[in-house]
Parts: structure tokens; C-alpha cells; sequence
């Protein structure tokens, strides 16, 4: 009974020392809604006083969180309203300073100390990237698979699932979706829709929370927004390849059907006009048809899609969106080339 006894204490002991593993850092400073858990897949609790994290810990914020989380290396992580992080790892040593941290979404600050004498490796990823940094500041916006990166001191090394890594230096960013090789990083210039959006991103990170969370929200729009004049310049400048991404970054960042829908049409000008893919171009005209059949482009998705079927010599199927597009448009844009190609069909 005595050994029995033993054996229970024992196994309480080490149970409990693997479920409260070593504190890697602290929430020291707070407001509006914000939560943690111990471990994944658990329940979130409110946070309610300055509380210690460890690894394998989360905290969440919700529509007007924001929270400062202070690490053991004197690091400082600032989580903006709407984000999830997960303290997957730190570990110290004598010789090395190792670190993982997980941006499930949302926006965060992270400021890194220098690790004086060690070798460091510490990386903040989401699901499709990672931003590999020793002693620096950076920004990092997640929304779904892409991912924005504004650089504040120092360098970080971005790379997608292809481990291709581009270096973010002070005033420049990069973005990335998908686990695509991140976009060659761009100069944030001054009085530029990018360098508002660096603004608000700074506002929404800073020591103390934003007396309102409109600029934080609007982020990924404004630079979706930017995307797709930045898109539209890549193309004209011969970079079909990373046009094309810098549009489906805007597809992934927006959440209204102007945005998405202009992004579509970029993208189906890329692959008619420079790449001679005329079937993805079919595709991104299509899908805006499918998606958002109200919106403004769709008249010219129409006309595209018929344009498209006449090249690939599909006549009928050409023929049928023509008289469509006359159907739904009678006045439109497109209506004198409509009537032209539609001559040529019938005759």
C-alpha cells in the first residue's frame, strides 16, 4: 500500500512539473478584451491582473484588445486588437538563445533585445512564413494566408515554405502569401498610401493602446488598396511573376468585392497580355461572375469572358456571353465591341 502510495505521489510530482513548465514571459501591461490559455486546443480565460506566461502558452486579443508581453531575454512583444500568438518556445543558455513564436493572426510589434555573446536564433512565424531575427524591430501583419512585414530597426530574414529568404531592412516591407518567396522589398516613402498604413500599424503597437482601433482595422484594405496600384506597376515594369502575387496578396488581405474584383481583373490583364495564359485569364473573370455578380466589374468580366471564348475559338459559348453582356448592359462600355464581334460570329 505504501509503494502504491509512492508511485501516486511520484507521478502527481512529474505531471504537474511538465503542465507548469518555466515562465518565458509576462503580460505587464493590458486593456479591452484579452485572454490566454496554458496550452492548445483549451479554452481561453479573460486576463485579469499581470500574469506570468510559459511556453506553449497563448494570449488573444479581442475587437479593442491590446497587450504588452515582456519575454525573460528582455524582449517585448505588442499584440494590436484581433490577434492570436503562441508561445511555442525560448530557450537560454550560456552559448545560445533559441526562440519560437506563432502569429496565428493579427498584428504585432516585436522588438527583440540583442543576445550579447550568445548565438541566437529566434523566429516569428504564422502559418505560410517566417521572420528569422536576432536584435531588431519589426512589424508583422497576418490576415488569413498573407502576411505584411514593415521594418522599424535592424534586419529580419523573411521566407516562405520555399526557405528563399529576402532581408527587411528600417523603412522598407515585404509581404507574402501562401508560402510564396516574399516580394522584393519596397522603400516605405513618406506622404504614400503604404507609409499611412506603417502609421496606423505603429499607432495600434505602440507602449499604450489607440484611443480607437479604426485605423488598425482598416489596414489590410489600405494596403490591399496599394497592392493593386503597386501590382499594376510591376506589370508595366516587365515583373509579370510578382505582380501577379502582389495581386493575390490583395485578394487575400480584402475583404470587400471592390477590391477583390479589381485585384481579379489585374490579374486576368497580367495572363491575357504579357504571360498569353488566356485559360487563367478566363478563370479570374469567371470566378468575379461566380463571387460577385452586383459589383460594378462584373460588366466587364462579362466582356472579357466572351472576348476570351472568341479567341479560343469557342464561337457558341463566345456568342452566348455576348448577348448576355447586351442583355444585362444594354448602354454599357463595351457594348460597340460587343456588336462588332458578335457581327462576325453570326456571319
Amino acid at each position: 500500500m505504501l509503494k502504491f502510495l509512492i508511485s501516486i505521489a511520484v507521478l502527481t510530482i512529474l505531471s504537474t512539473s511538465t503542465a507548469f513548465s518555466a515562465p518565458i514571459g509576462t503580460v505587464t501591461k493590458f486593456s479591452g478584451d484579452v485572454y490566454f490559455r496554458t496550452k492548445d486546443n483549451t479554452s481561453y480565460q479573460p486576463i485579469k491582473s499581470v500574469m506570468e506566461m510559459s511556453e506553449g502558452g497563448w494570449v488573444k486579443t479581442g475587437k479593442n484588445g491590446w497587450l504588452e508581453l515582456n519575454l525573460i531575454d528582455k524582449s517585448r512583444f505588442t499584440i494590436a486588437n484581433n490577434s492570436e500568438l503562441e508561445l511555442t518556445r525560448l530557450q537560454i543558455d550560456k552559448k545560445t538563445r533559441e526562440g519560437l513564436f506563432t502569429l496565428t493572426q493579427g498584428k504585432l510589434r516585436a522588438s527583440v533585445a540583442p543576445a550579447q555573446g550568445l548565438t541566437s536564433s529566434i523566429k516569428v512565424k504564422s502559418r505560410s512564413v517566417v521572420a528569422g531575427v536576432k536584435g531588431t524591430e519589426f512589424l508583422m501583419l497576418s490576415e488569413g494566408p498573407a502576411n505584411v512585414f514593415f521594418g522599424n530597426e535592424g534586419s529580419v530574414a523573411i521566407s516562405g515554405h520555399d526557405e528563399k529568404e529576402k532581408m527587411l531592412l528600417p523603412q522598407y516591407m515585404t509581404q507574402s502569401t501562401r508560402g510564396y518567396t516574399p516580394i522584393d522589398p519596397v522603400a516605405v516613402d513618406p506622404n504614400t498610401p503604404v507609409a499611412d498604413a506603417k502609421a496606423a500599424f505603429e499607432s495600434a503597437t505602440r507602449t499604450v493602446p489607440p484611443d480607437d482601433w479604426v485605423a488598425s482595422d482598416n489596414l489590410p484594405a489600405i494596403i490591399a488598396r496599394w497592392n493593386i496600384s503597386y501590382g499594376h506597376y510591376l506589370a508595366d515594369s516587365g515583373k509579370y511573376e510578382q505582380s501577379l502575387q502582389v495581386f493575390q496578396i490583395a485578394l487575400d488581405l480584402a475583404k470587400t468585392a471592390e477590391i477583390r474584383c479589381d485585384a481579379r481583373l489585374e490579374r486576368s490583364a497580367v495572363y491575357s497580355r504579357f504571360l498569353g495564359n488566356s485559360e487563367a485569364a478566363l478563370a479570374e473573370n469567371l470566378l468575379i461572375l461566380e463571387e460577385y455578380p452586383q459589383a460594378v466589374q462584373a460588366e466587364s468580366a462579362l466582356f472579357n469572358t466572351g472576348q476570351i471564348l472568341f479567341e479560343l475559338s469557342f464561337k457558341e459559348r463566345a456568342k452566348e456571353r455576348f448577348i448576355e453582356y447586351l442583355r444585362k448592359y444594354p448602354r454599357g462600355k463595351h457594348r460597340n465591341n460587343v456588336e462588332t464581334l458578335l457581327g462576325i460570329l453570326n456571319k
